[in-house]
């Protein structure tokens, strides 16, 4: 009995081996390994890094409704105007033996109705201006608004003027201030205790924001006189800028200056004839600015106050102004660098100054107030295009003066989330006296109506998810 229970036992065993041998042959499934997405945390809040990389991502954006209402001329200009606008951004960084690897963009899709389709002069910087007559229909727009590689000390692609200080730094309104995204290429060296020396070559062409202006006629003699036509021609280099910076506790301060190139030439006007090229000149502009930011936490957590001044020669994108100024009746008027008498023979450069204050406060930690304001002075190259009202006269330089001042209050009742409302006053004058804006879409041409300054009033109500 002994012998029959040793040798089933001894069976069974050996089925068992040889089973799991032939098992141990058969062809086995795994579960593939999950590759779970980690938190970054170098970089902040919102960071993630892509499976499988040592990069590390964020996916952010805006989205923005915005309603805004203003003065108006004529019964045929809107009296308001909305706007929708998107934004993407995305933000990758890698840590290197070189320093972080970072690449940015942002994309905005924008669609205007009312006010916002007739904003005049153009390229005033998102002041707001009555338009000429209603338009009955809307219009979307996109922009590569930045696009960037930053690989230690160096920044390439479309990025921020390293010329920008306060940039507009307040969410809902824009002074006159240099604030441009443009096309570049930069070196930063930084020093310890929050120095940088940054030099950088830039295309004003390329440029959003405020945009560099042309050259234009000094002494032309309207209503078919004598005179002469500016016309700027290629750079032979990009803008030239050089800014020294330190951030620490207590704020930031810097102190920017701009070269660039202005090469002209002009054509002598005659009736309706076009005489040959009359000269050519290779001007050159410049502009300095310093700016300082002080952190307020004795008042609240998040204030600050802004402080800047800028003058230029030449150059007075880099003041904030675009190719034309003047509010409400008194624009669009034209604005050149550099202006040509033919008179004379001789150019001459276009000179202005600049002085930016904005105050944050926080109410609450939910609640916060801007105050903000600027002041600007332009001394033109080159007389008024349109003859003066004085018959047979030629007008004279308009010298511009424009004053701007804001304030609003932001309620904030989740992260991310912006309810407020602002008002805007513009007021620009001048030294000699314009047509005016009839009730219609003409433009009166005449001494009796002529105005020397004019103003404008906006309101706005804006909501925007930041995320």
């Amino acid at each position: 009995m002994k012998l029959v229970k040793s040798l089933l036992l001894g069976s069974a065993a050996g089925i068992a081996a040889v089973a799991g041998a032939q098992a141990a042959d058969l062809p086995s499934r795994k579960a593939a390994p999950v590759e779970y997405v980690r938190v970054c945390s170098a970089y902040g809040a919102g960071f993630f890094y892509i499976p499988g990389t040592d990069t590390c991502l964020r996916v952010g954006g805006r989205v923005r409704a915005e309603y805004t209402v203003g003065t108006r001329y004529g019964d045929l200009q809107d009296a308001y105007g909305m706007r929708a606008r998107g934004r993407l951004n995305v933000d990758a960084r890698t840590a290197t033996a070189y320093g972080t690897l970072r690449t940015f963009f942002r994309y905005e899709l924008t669609n205007n109705s009312g006010m916002y389709l007739n904003t005049t002069p153009a390229g005033n910087q998102g002041i707001t201006f009555p338009g000429n007559i209603h338009s009955t229909s809307t219009s979307t727009s996109s922009l590569l608004d930045l696009a960037f590689v930053q690989f230690g000390p160096i920044t390439a692609g479309r990025a921020q003027s390293f010329f920008d200080f306060y940039a507009n730094d307040f969410g809902f309104s824009t002074l006159r201030t240099a604030d441009s995204r443009l096309n570049l290429l930069a070196y930063t060296a930084t020093f310890g205790s929050g120095f940088s020396a940054t030099i950088s070559v830039e295309d004003r062409t390329s440029g959003t924001g405020n945009r560099e202006n042309g050259a234009f006629t000094r002494n032309f003699l309207g209503f078919g006189g004598a005179g002469a036509s500016v016309l700027y021609e290629g750079q032979d280099f990009p803008d030239i800028v050089a800014s020294l910076r330190v951030d620490q506790g207590w704020g930031s301060a810097q102190l920017s200056g701009a070269l660039t190139q202005r090469k002209v030439s002009g054509l002598t006007l005659a009736g309706a004839a076009i005489a040959p090229i009359a000269f050519s000149s290779d001007e050159y502009g410049w502009a300095i600015q310093g700016g300082v930011k002080i952190n307020l936490p004795m008042l609240a957590a998040g204030d600050h106050l802004f402080l800047q001044a800028a003058y230029a020669d030449g150059a007075l994108g880099y003041l904030g102004w675009s190719g034309n100024y003047g509010v409400g009746r008194t624009g669009p008027l034209i604005l050149g660098d550099i202006g040509y008498d033919p008179a004379t023979g001789s150019t001459k450069t276009s000179t202005g100054w600049s002085v930016v204050a904005g105050l944050r406060h926080f109410w609450t930690p939910q609640l916060r107030s801007e105050l903000y304001g600027s002041y600007s002075e332009i001394k033109l190259g080159y007389n008024n295009p349109v003859a003066n009202y004085a018959i047979g006269a030629v007008g004279r330089s308009l010298d511009p003066k424009e004053f701007i001042v804001a304030g609003n209050l932001i309620w904030s009742p989740v992260s991310g989330l912006d309810i407020g409302v602002e008002v805007l006053y513009t007021r620009v004058e001048l030294r000699d006296r314009v047509g005016t804006a009839v009730n219609g879409v003409g433009i009166v041409r005449n001494g009796a109506l002529g105005i020397k300054n004019d103003d404008a009033w906006a309101g706005r109500l804006r909501i925007q998810r930041d995320f």
